[in-house]
């Protein structure tokens, strides 16, 4: 296998384990090639970014702003299967109703909902859809690129958390995917340079706020998860993805309309 079939076999098995998108019989799947494949995971949110900005912004012309931001929220729960918000409603039920870890855990494992959980997706998406448009209202364009922008670094973010931390091991009892576990230098380094790539098409000041914001937030996501059940795990990744999103907007409002 050449090295390009390998960095696309890579980058399918990303977008396979993170969204619907149907990916070729031919692509080789195993562990390994999963805690490779998180290099690209930064990729595939600028992916599902684009089509939601896609759908965002044809929509606006026709649709109020509103009603536009919503199609695109939908498009990108579509592209995911509600990937991360699963992640973040299993991590608020297992932070607020657990008192020991092995019962974060368990809880976290359970497919049903709780009111942890609810409220925690109904105001993340809440929240997304407010922030996106007060963006709007000042630039659709710039609402488009938030969304871009938004989707990938923060699926960077979230990603970067596999080489630095300890993941959690759950049981054969849990509901969740096959998880990347480990993360060699060179795929955080390729995983940061997509992040980078992102920043680089930003205004400077922009680019810079979001770098020290989303640097500092992660290590404060990570402090949170080890107090909480002492590492990570797939779900309270997902949780760390939605919260890098919010964070994006939020900058982006408050300093890329300026």
């Amino acid at each position: 296998m050449g090295w390009f079939r390998k960095q696309l076999n890579l980058l399918l098995i990303a977008m396979s384990f993170f969204t619907r998108i149907p990916i070729p019989a031919w692509v080789e799947f195993d562990s390994d090639k999963l805690n490779k494949a998180s290099r690209y995971f930064g990729v595939v949110g600028l992916i599902v970014g684009a089509a939601s900005a896609l759908v965002f912004w044809l929509s606006q012309f026709v649709l109020p702003n509103s009603v536009a931001v919503i199609l695109a929220i939908i498009t990108s729960v579509l592209m995911t299967g509600g990937f991360h918000e699963d992640g973040l409603a299993d991590t608020a039920d297992g932070f607020g109703g657990g008192w020991k870890v092995a019962d974060k855990l368990k809880i976290m494992k359970d497919s049903r909902i709780g009111t942890y959980g609810t409220l925690a997706v109904g105001l993340t998406l809440l929240l997304k859809w407010q922030l996106l448009v007060e963006i709007a209202l000042y630039s659709p364009l710039k609402a488009a690129i938030a969304l871009i922008v938004a989707h990938s670094l923060s699926r960077v973010v979230a990603a970067s958390m596999i080489f630095s931390e300890q993941y959690v091991t759950e049981d054969d009892g849990s509901k969740s995917k096959p998880l990347a576990q480990h993360q060699h230098i060179n795929d955080l380094l390729i995983l940061c340079l997509s992040g980078f790539a992102v920043l680089a098409c930003l205004n400077g000041l922009v680019a810079f706020v979001l770098l020290l914001v989303l640097v500092a937030l992660r290590q404060l996501l990570i402090w949170g998860f080890n107090r909480q059940i002492g590492g990570y795990t797939g779900d309270t990744l997902g949780a760390a993805q939605q919260i890098s999103e919010l964070m994006c907007y939020c900058i982006m409002l408050t300093i890329g309309l300026n």
